[in-house]
């Protein structure tokens, strides 16, 4: 009885597998560990994770055969492995394609062929160009801003056209902009905080007005596992294929982000005001009212608790 992680050295990924094996699961986990960010915080997630004779790890791309070769053999998948970032995405989109495409088509293939439960990572990136908040699963979604959000929205439509001809029990998760310890180098919150103990100025883009809907790292980990343990619940003769947003209903503006991280720091920023970038949206905000009725998600960590976990962690990994 083993629960296979997709991209286990991520960021959503390492505390995943931790909290699985906390409460007694056997894991396999699986991660490229490749070098879009510095790897070797990758690998200090994996030494996070710590010694578990219940936790395996396979160091392979899933879209280049890393599932063939699994050492035990899955009851279930949370697929959490992806090419991540909007800004890289214009300028890569061929390293989306190969991982968030052909990577989810393997993912799927391995569903199908163990007749197993797949939760799996979208992203807020699929409502593109919605101007309509909060956003709600009912929401169309098919004006992608970046190809990174594309990307996202065609796995839900490859989800569901597999559970629609095999019957498999997918349930995709729409997260939103998640932060915590350990997080990604390529997030505004840790680039902020980087650019602000070198004393270097930070880009603040269209001239700060805007926001994101921060959502803590253990809050999404928990959502994410509830939606591996629950019933799948889909309306009488749909797909068994389940769409939930996990986010923290409570949108933050750009600039709360950092006048918190500068308070946290105890230092103030040098601050440059830029216009909007190219496949960036001015807001995010989730609707989780399924997510509440069905998953009984209810995210409990603010923007304050979770900068301020983030911020000592960061101080002390880089001993500064």
């Amino acid at each position: 009885m083993a629960i296979l992680v997709t991209g286990a050295a991520g960021f959503i990924g390492h505390y995943t597998v931790k909290a699985l094996l906390d409460r007694g699961e056997q894991v396999i986990g699986v991660d490229s560990l490749n070098d879009y960010y510095d790897p070797a915080l990758k690998r200090a997630r994996l030494d996070n994770i710590g010694e578990n004779k219940a936790f395996t790890f396979v160091e392979g791309d899933i879209a280049d055969g890393a599932l063939a070769a699994l050492p035990v053999t899955p009851t279930g998948i949370i697929h959490l492995a992806a090419q991540a970032g909007v800004r890289y995405s214009i300028d890569n989109p061929r390293a989306y394609a190969k991982a968030n495409l052909t990577g989810h088509t393997e993912v799927l293939e391995l569903a199908r062929a163990l007749q197993v439960k797949c939760v799996y990572a979208s992203s807020s990136s699929v409502y593109g160009g919605n101007t309509k908040t909060p956003f709600s699963e009912e929401d169309r979604t098919d004006d992608p801003v970046s190809f990174y959000g594309a990307t996202k929205k065609s796995d839900e439509l490859l989800s569901q056209s597999y559970a629609r001809l095999y019957g498999l029990p997918l349930v995709g998760l729409r997260f939103f902009t998640v932060y915590g310890p350990m997080g990604r180098p390529d997030m505004a919150y840790w680039m902020f905080t980087d650019k602000i103990l070198k004393g270097e100025p930070i880009r603040i883009f269209n001239q700060g007005k805007m926001g994101r809907d921060f959502t803590y790292v253990d809050d999404i980990v928990t959502g994410v596992l509830a939606a591996y343990d629950r019933p799948l619940a889909v309306p009488d003769g749909m797909p068994t294929h389940r769409i939930y947003n996990l986010g923290n209903d409570n949108p933050e503006e750009l600039m709360t982000l950092v006048t918190t991280i500068e308070d946290k720091l105890g230092l103030d920023a040098e601050k440059i005001f830029e216009p909007m970038q190219q496949g960036d949206v001015e807001r995010t905000w989730a609707d989780i009212s399924r997510a509440r009725s069905e998953l009984g998600y209810d995210p409990k960590t603010g923007l304050e608790e979770g900068l301020d976990r983030f911020v000592h962690w960061f101080r002390d990994f880089y001993n500064r």
